[in-house]
């Protein structure tokens, strides 16, 4: 969900809590969690360098076949790259609830890219699902570094183990599905469009794994993202809402979710490589209005448009080319003068951009 600190645009590291976040952390509060935000803030560029060294490399090595193949690693409180091995494909269950949750999230959002929309894992030829828990000292953050998942345990003040919310096991690895497909530049609404993809699609892993072996429909569904990660007496609900954004939490400590809904609140800001993670409220709320306008399972009909949307976008792709092939993208598969296509124009109206 980030690009931590200040990461090149053509080569980001891949974040869950974004930049401003860790800032404000560090501003208002004291002692460790003050220490822990500027370690996490100061440590992307070791994990920036293997990233760009080893992302794509590795992505070939480790593609092939027409399975899940995920294998979980535990850092043990270290930060060596992956760990040692403690569940592999089709091993029982561990007794460590993070070794579950990062094996199921990779699996869930295996399933619904394979399931749904024909994909075959991350890079579209069976790449490996690799993650490692257990990353650090109490390291508030989670990353795809272009190989593989790598998750913090969280403080136990403001954050939780970042394994807990699926949404974003979902997320973090969608940005590994556009790096192999749109390659959306990380910077200003290229990059805010790179956020809101994986805001997109961790929800819709989220609802197509559903709860007690239900999947959840786009109306009963939360649209909350990183829902259970925020820790008991933090001031807040999930880290963004794509129902409302703007109200995911406003805490002491963590500062008031500062997401606009519309273009008229676009923040301009040179920081976060241009507000990815602010703006990416916007289209967010698009696909919101898109998915609750066509009804039922909102990976259906509107997540196929977004996807085979994301399979057309270039590099630099902003708002305003995102809205008009997500609308030659409905009329084609459901035809001109659909309804699919009156809701992807009239979603788009709404937050401020015409097509």
């Amino acid at each position: 969900m980030c690009t931590c600190a200040h990461a090149p645009h053509h080569n980001p590291l891949h974040c869950l809590l974004p930049p401003h976040l860790l800032e404000k952390i560090a501003q208002n509060a004291g002692g460790e969690l003050r220490q822990l935000a500027l370690e996490n803030l100061s440590s992307s560029g070791k994990f920036r360098g293997n990233r760009e060294v080893m992302g794509e490399l590795m992505g070939l090595l480790q593609s092939g076949g027409d399975q899940k193949r995920r294998t979980v690693y535990d850092a043990k409180g270290k930060q060596g790259l992956p760990g040692a091995r403690v569940r592999g494909e089709g091993d029982p269950a561990s007794s460590d609830p993070a070794v579950n949750e990062a094996y199921d999230g990779a699996g869930a959002t295996y399933d619904l890219y394979k399931n749904v929309y024909g994909r075959n894992s991350i890079d579209g030829k069976g790449m490996r699902l690799d993650s490692t828990v257990h990353h650090g000292r109490k390291y508030d953050n989670a990353f795809w570094n272009g190989r593989q998942m790598v998750y913090g345990d969280g403080d136990g003040q403001l954050f939780n183990r970042f394994t807990i919310a699926i949404d974003v096991i979902g997320h973090e690895l969608t940005h590994g599905v556009t790096q192999y497909s749109a390659g959306l530049v990380y910077q200003d609404q290229p990059g805010a469009l790179n956020e809101s993809m994986s805001d997109v699609f961790g929800c819709l892993v989220k609802q197509y794994a559903g709860k007690n072996g239900k999947k959840t429909t786009a109306k009963k569904a939360d649209w909350l993202i990183g829902e259970g990660l925020l820790a008991k007496g933090v001031k807040g609900v999930a880290l963004r809402s794509m129902k409302a954004p703007g109200t995911a939490y406003d805490d002491p400590i963590l500062g008031k979710d500062p997401q606009p809904a519309h273009m008229k609140d676009y923040d301009p800001s040179p920081s976060d490589n241009g507000g990815v993670h602010v703006n990416s409220g916007i289209p967010n709320h698009a696909f919101y209005l898109v998915a609750m306008a066509l009804g039922g399972n909102a990976w259906d009909r509107a997540g196929k448009i977004w996807y085979q949307s994301l399979l057309r976008f270039q590099p630099t792709t902003d708002f305003q080319g995102a809205a008009e092939i997500t609308a030659q993208t409905a009329g084609t598969l459901y035809g001109a003068g659909s309804v699919e296509v009156k809701a992807v124009v009239d979603a788009w109206k709404h937050v401020g951009i015409t097509i």
